[in-house]
Parts: structure tokens; C-alpha cells; sequence
């Protein structure tokens, strides 16, 4: 029978800890390239803030006779966007890195687009945000497989997020089907 023996070699981690202090939680051990990571994370952000966006508009133009039980939903979500860019800005921030809400430039960064349907098709208004949420759940399906095991933080952060944006669409198909 064999066993693998796990060893650590404690005093090359204490010195390296030492020596590199101000890179903050960032340690010798971390797996990726922080700059690229810091870079995916504030397209997240700015995918998060067009979601955002989105759902506050359709939620303030919805009418007709379900606006209520729609724009309630909207509103749910786009409160969860948020938090999410939020999230995702202040890993970007304990990784060494700023977090980017450039209005400027949100739009363009964003995996979704930021679309304004006529404010009496709630339909299109449903299905305009679950193509946005399957869009996020497919890029964030691959930028968790991408970190993997390197960065174990970051990657529960986007699943997280994901399981999130994944009882959205949930809840946005069962509107649909209403």
C-alpha cells in the first residue's frame, strides 16, 4: 500500500512570505498571471454593470398587465448584478489591481449588450435578459474551468456568481413560460 506523503516546507514559505509582503494575499503559490486575471475579473465588472443597467431600465419602463410581477423580478436582479461587480471589483482590489467602471468603456468590455426594448413587450424585455443571463453563464462556465485550481479564490467567486445568474435564467424561463 502506498501513501503520498504530503510535506511542506514551512520555512521557504515563511521567507518568501517575508520577502514579498506588499503583494498582499498574492504568494509565490498563486497560479496564473495576475495582470490576466485582473483583466477577466474587470470584464466581469463590466459585464455585471450592463446587467445592472438592463434590468433597472426594464424594471422603471415595464407596463402593460404584468409589469408588476416583471419589474419586481427586474428589480431583484438587477440588485444582484450589483452586488456581484461589486464582489468581482474588490477580489480585482485584493489582487493588487483597479477595478474599472469607466463609463466609457463599460459597454465595450461587457460579454452582454445593454438592449431597450419597447416598454410594453415585457416578452421581449424576458427574453432579451435570458439571453444575457445563458451569455454570462457560458463565459463564466469558462473562466472558472480557465483558473481552475491556480487561483481557488477567484474560481469560487465566479461559481458563486454563476449559480446566481443560473436561478436568474431559471426564473426568467419560468416568466416565459407563464
Amino acid at each position: 500500500m502506498t501513501t503520498d506523503d504530503f510535506v511542506l516546507d514551512v520555512s521557504r514559505i515563511r521567507e518568501e512570505a517575508l520577502q514579498k509582503m506588499s503583494r498582499g494575499p498574492v504568494t509565490e503559490t498563486y497560479g496564473l498571471d495576475t495582470e490576466k486575471v485582473i483583466a477577466v475579473l474587470n470584464d466581469v465588472v463590466a459585464t455585471e454593470v450592463v446587467c445592472w443597467l438592463r434590468y433597472t431600465r426594464h424594471a422603471i419602463s415595464a407596463t402593460g398587465i404584468d409589469r408588476s410581477q416583471v419589474a419586481a423580478e427586474f428589480t431583484e436582479h438587477a440588485a444582484a448584478e450589483m452586488q456581484h461587480a461589486l464582489r468581482a471589483a474588490e477580489r480585482i482590489s485584493q489582487l493588487g489591481g483597479q477595478p474599472d467602471f469607466d463609463p466609457a468603456t463599460l459597454a465595450r468590455r461587457s460579454h452582454t449588450d445593454y438592449t431597450t426594448p419597447d416598454e410594453k413587450d415585457l416578452k421581449a424585455m424576458l427574453e432579451h435578459n435570458l439571453l444575457a443571463e445563458r451569455i454570462v453563464i457560458s463565459t463564466y462556465q469558462e473562466i472558472a474551468r480557465w483558473i481552475g485550481d491556480h487561483d481557488p479564490t477567484t474560481r469560487r467567486l465566479i461559481e458563486s456568481i454563476l449559480e446566481e445568474e443560473e436561478e436568474h435564467a431559471d426564473d426568467l424561463s419560468d416568466l416565459l413560460a407563464a
